[in-house]
């Protein structure tokens, strides 16, 4: 069976594409399933974490990292979606026919959106684009500030663009920051408030994955 692939994208850099991409694909390596890395952003943020990750707990056939241009993203995930059982394409920030590759190839485009309005601005290149290869994106609400009349305001602008959003999100949390620059993830820590809802969010995606091609991707 082939695996399936994820793209996350945002136009806006520091919107949380790395930290969502790390802690999707160790929270899934933690289920047993196997889990490739391609990115495709020249920054190489998820190549640092993957090489901090190599140096502290050693190879991991299950987890497997790449580089890719944009263009060439789509061959890539093709590829390694017949060895993987999920392939997690880190894009770079930015809205241009580049993208399109990653998004026409993806079974499900994760849209990470903070809580800022510049976030929420930024978001409409991204849906837009989404719309054009005719694939449905999901929006995850990342450094969510539960309870602030600034997370009541982007909630309530996300509802406007009457697209899908994850009932899980992240929110603002050190752990999250913290674990990266240790080439780890929050599912690599003691039960906490964080891993619980990278845990949630994980369940949500594997049930969406798996009912959009008919089958459940074991977990």
């Amino acid at each position: 069976m082939n695996g399936r692939i994820i793209t996350v994208a945002q136009q806006k850099g520091g919107s949380g594409k790395t930290t969502l991409v790390v802690n999707l694909a160790c929270a899934m390596r933690a289920r047993g399933l196997t889990v490739a890395l391609i990115d495709t952003d020249p920054q190489g943020s998820l190549g640092r974490w993957f090489m901090e990750r190599l140096d502290r707990q050693g190879d991991d056939p299950g987890l497997d990292f790449s580089t890719s241009s944009a263009w060439g993203a789509s061959y890539e995930a093709g590829k390694l979606k017949r060895s993987f059982d999920i392939v997690l394409i880190d894009t770079p920030p930015k809205i241009d026919s580049d993208l399109r590759p990653a998004l026409r190839v993806a079974d499900l485009i994760l849209v990470p959106v903070a809580s800022s309005h510049v976030d929420l601005w930024a978001t409409e290149g991204v849906l837009d684009l989404a719309q054009r290869e005719r694939r449905d994106p999901l929006i995850v609400l990342n450094r969510t500030r539960p309870g602030t009349r600034l997370g009541a305001e982007i909630a309530a602008g996300i509802e406007e663009l009457g697209v899908a959003v994850a009932t899980a999100h992240l929110g603002n949390r050190v752990a999250f920051a913290q674990t990266l620059g240790q080439g780890q993830a929050v599912s690599d820590l003691p039960r906490s408030p964080a891993r619980d809802e990278a845990e949630a969010l994980v369940n949500e995606i594997m049930d969406r994955i798996g009912s959009k091609q008919g089958e459940r991707v074991p977990a």
